[in-house]
């Protein structure tokens, strides 16, 4: 055995100095812990990246068609009324759509503190309906004054008045002439609710093509072949567009996300703004680390902002030839996908960075401890000699 462990000596490269010629001093003593000191801070700080997840990104064409994109939103309209808001899609492949209810809450902010301009949510905005007096015949068949569409129409309430006239593409001007909208207290509730607010809340989803979708006052249809807001019937001239946006994104979340446009607050300087947000959409897929795949979007916006005047062809009607006061999103899918994926760094990198480390961290020592110790042998043997004064 002595004889083996003998043979595995002489493969030994690595002189051993004598005890003898080993020199302890202070300044070593000092270069030891501060370089202990720095390994160990380099080792925790390798380690921790070590352990943290790594992104990996790369690009190629979309190749997906006939995709539907969700959008979610939150906004609020600290000064338009929910009954006030239309909320419409319209994207370049002709397709429309108006007055999007579905999907979507409305939420009523009431003020409790006119001088602080504090509001309180109430009931949702769209389960709120005047409701018929019971005492009415229930086989009733009221006039929608000249907007029927066929001879058995009936209009009897408010709202089907109101589309009728949308149907007809016309202008419902006087609300006082209507006689369900004086039963149903339709111009009270309009003059009561002036001063409320609006928070809009849900999704939207559209074709993945370039479009827009717009929260704009007044009710929204087409009249030759362009697209309108009926504000006449409404009786405001003077619409204050400021709004915060808690939340918008194109799809879902996903880790390491960046939505550049929530928790923003935009305060309209003068009346009848119009805000318009240019949006480019970048599809993305993010593969998280135990393989789960997230088809999401990211993107990016400007912002633009105008006074538009709300003087139109016809008196209450606001048209697209100048612009409408409201809030616009113009998005713009891209045709390249991002694919984000998780990976954890490689063990052997690890181990290599902590050898890299150690040695480096120890050799620069040894060399600094080394030109120390000269020196100060140095100068304690001119001081012997009396050549330093």
């Amino acid at each position: 055995m002595e004889v083996e462990f003998a043979r595995l000596r002489r493969f030994d490269a690595f002189s051993k100095p004598l005890e003898d010629f080993r020199v302890k001093t202070c300044g070593g003593a000092i270069v030891t812990a501060v370089s202990g000191v720095l390994m160990m801070v380099l080792f925790v700080s390798e380690l921790h990246y070590y352990m943290s997840k790594e992104i990996r990104s790369e690009l190629y064409v979309d190749p997906s068609r006939g995709q539907k994109l969700r959008i979610e939103v939150d906004l609020e309209f600290p000064h338009l009324p929910c009954m006030l808001l239309s909320v419409d899609v319209m994207d370049i492949s002709g397709e429309e759509q108006t007055d999007v209810l579905n999907n979507l809450e409305r939420t009523h902010l009431r003020p409790f503190n006119q001088q602080q301009g504090s509001f309180a949510p109430t009931a949702n905005a769209d389960n709120i309906d005047v409701e018929v007096q019971p005492t009415l015949d229930p086989n009733r068949c009221e006039s929608c004054y000249g907007a029927e569409m066929e001879e058995t129409q009936c209009c009897n309430t408010c709202q089907a008045v109101h589309d009728a006239y949308r149907q007809r593409r016309w202008a419902l001007r006087d609300l006082e002439t209507v006689a369900q909208c004086q039963r149903e207290g339709f111009v009270m509730t309009i003059n009561e609710q002036k001063t409320w607010g609006c928070r809009i809340t849900g999704h939207l989803l559209v074709n993945k093509v370039s479009g827009n979708f717009h929260f704009a006052p007044g009710k929204s249809h087409d009249r030759s072949h362009i697209h309108v807001h009926d504000v006449n019937t409404f009786g405001i001239t003077k619409f204050n567009t400021s709004h915060r946006i808690y939340h918008l994104s194109f799809g879902s979340s996903f880790p390491g996300a960046v939505f550049p446009l929530d928790n923003t607050t935009t305060v309209a300087e003068a009346d009848s703004m119009m805000f318009q947000y240019f949006v480019k959409v970048v599809p993305t897929v993010f593969v998280d680390l135990e393989g789960q795949v997230v088809h999401t979007n990211q993107f990016s916006v400007t912002k633009h902002s105008r006074s538009v005047s709300t003087s139109a062809v016809t008196p209450g009607i606001q048209h697209g030839r100048d612009g409408l006061p409201g809030v616009f999103v113009l998005y713009d899918p891209s045709a390249i996908v991002v694919r984000l994926t998780e990976t954890r760094r490689g063990f052997r990198h690890f181990l290599t960075s902590v050898c890299s480390i150690i040695g480096g961290v120890f050799t620069v020592a040894g060399l600094l401890d080394s030109c120390l110790y000269h020196s100060v042998r140095s100068l304690q043997h001119k001081l012997e000699l009396g050549k330093v004064s």
